[in-house]
Order: C-alpha cells, then sequence, then structure tokens
C-alpha cells in the first residue's frame, strides 16, 4: 500500500485518506469528514425513491426516506459539523422534496438548523430542492478539493476531486462465496463515495464506467463492513476488469 493510510490498522470505523492536497476522513457510514473545515460530505441520498418508484407502479416499502434520515442524523450526530454538502441526487426526482412526509421534511429541517448547507446538482435532481433552507450549486469546494456529483473523466490538471454518482461497491472474494460492499473508490487524486441511500443501489468497481478515473497503481477501495471499514489494493477488487 502507497497511500497515507497504509500504516493504519486494516480494520476499523473510520481512516484518514488524502485526496489532492489535503486529508480526510473515510467514514463507515458512508460519509466523508474534513476536520479543519468541519465538513460532512455524504452523496446521492437519493431521498423518496420509493415514493417514485410507486408513482411508476413499482411498488417498494415506503421506509427509505426515514431509514435514510435516521442513518444521517446518526452521523451528523457523531460529527457535530458545521457545514454539510449532500453531492448530488439528495433527492431521487425532481418532486421528491415535495412528497415528504410531515415527519421527515421537520427531521431533514432540524439537521439543517444552525449549520451551512449545500446542494450540489445532480442529474436526478438538478434544480434546488422546493421547500427546503439551504445553497444550491453545480459544484462546490470542501479542504480546497473540487467536489461534484459526477466525476470528471480525463481532467486535465485535475489536483483532487471529490464526486458520486457512481455508486461504487466493492467484490470481496471469500470462502463461502463473494460480497459485495459499498465502498469509498480513491488513489490520492480523486475519490468517488459510496451512495448514502438506503435504497440507491451500487456498481461494481469492475464496471467500465470507472474505466480511466484511477491510477490503479494507486487505487485503494475503503471498503465499509458491518460498523467497520476495510482497505483492499486494486487487485483484490478489479482483478480483471469487466464490464
Amino acid at each position: 500500500m502507497n497511500m497515507a493510510m497504509s500504516s493504519l490498522p486494516l480494520a476499523r470505523r473510520q481512516c484518514e485518506i488524502r485526496i489532492g492536497a489535503d486529508f480526510f476522513i473515510a467514514d463507515a457510514s458512508g460519509a466523508l469528514w474534513h476536520e479543519a473545515e468541519r465538513t460532512l460530505v455524504f452523496a446521492d441520498l437519493h431521498l423518496e425513491k420509493g415514493s417514485s418508484f410507486a408513482r411508476r407502479g413499482m411498488l417498494l416499502p415506503p421506509y427509505d426516506t426515514t431509514v435514510t434520515l435516521a442513518a444521517l442524523s446518526a452521523t451528523m450526530a457523531h460529527f457535530a459539523p458545521r457545514r454539510v454538502v449532500s453531492l448530488g441526487d439528495g433527492f431521487h426526482d425532481g418532486d421528491g422534496a415535495a412528497r415528504l412526509s410531515v415527519d421527515c421534511r421537520a427531521t431533514l429541517r432540524t439537521l439543517q438548523l444552525g449549520r451551512d448547507w449545500v446542494w450540489v446538482a445532480g442529474n436526478h435532481d438538478p434544480r434546488a430542492p422546493a421547500g427546503l433552507p439551504g445553497d444550491h450549486a453545480p459544484a462546490c469546494q470542501v479542504g480546497g478539493v473540487a467536489a461534484r456529483h459526477e466525476p470528471r473523466h480525463g481532467a486535465p490538471g485535475l489536483e483532487g476531486e471529490i464526486a458520486g454518482h457512481l455508486h461504487p461497491v466493492a467484490h470481496i472474494a471469500a470462502r463461502a462465496g463473494g460480497l459485495r460492499r459499498r465502498c469509498f473508490a480513491t488513489d490520492t487524486r480523486r475519490c468517488v463515495l459510496p451512495a448514502f441511500g438506503t435504497y440507491a443501489g451500487g456498481l461494481d468497481l469492475r464496471h467500465k464506467a470507472f474505466a480511466n478515473l484511477f491510477d490503479l497503481a494507486r487505487l485503494q477501495a475503503v471498503v465499509i463492513g458491518e460498523r467497520r471499514i476495510h482497505l483492499f489494493d486494486a487487485p483484490a477488487v478489479i482483478g480483471a476488469r469487466r464490464a
């Protein structure tokens, strides 16, 4: 391992990773923390995905927003951030905010109270969520690093990028069969965050969508297990990349 986090124990709830010229904490919740700026970053909440599917006749248990907000509440209680960045697709569609239940809306507004909140535009929610506070922007900066929804393929001169959109998961071989787990994918230059949302799903790191995003010699997956995270180098999670 050749990253700053390589000297840390192989299993823990958090680990320090370098992105660009700064350091961040990858947390087992799936959120990214910047201590100096007391900023918490998470990607792809996809709130109200269940109700979005229900409108199209695909019925799912309607509890995804409640569960996702409970996880977000616990993470924010742990870090007590001054600033929160929702890294795109905070809602599953442009009308998602309007479908929030009274209780879920109250929970979300309570989480936003007294802190800066940035809604980064996503492909599912390109406009600001109606009726909710916070700034809306195509991208922002965290620790001197660009934070946006979709990673920029082949961006020349990239000095650091935090992104979401791809919902990375790693396939880990085990004696009892393979395991699929959400993960942070990072190579010190770029970090793609796992999806935070309960119904968000995931895309295997071997998928062609990740091709050319990372320096494979430095790529590591920070894999989220049962309340702990584990580090794997590229050969363990990619091997021969497949579509």
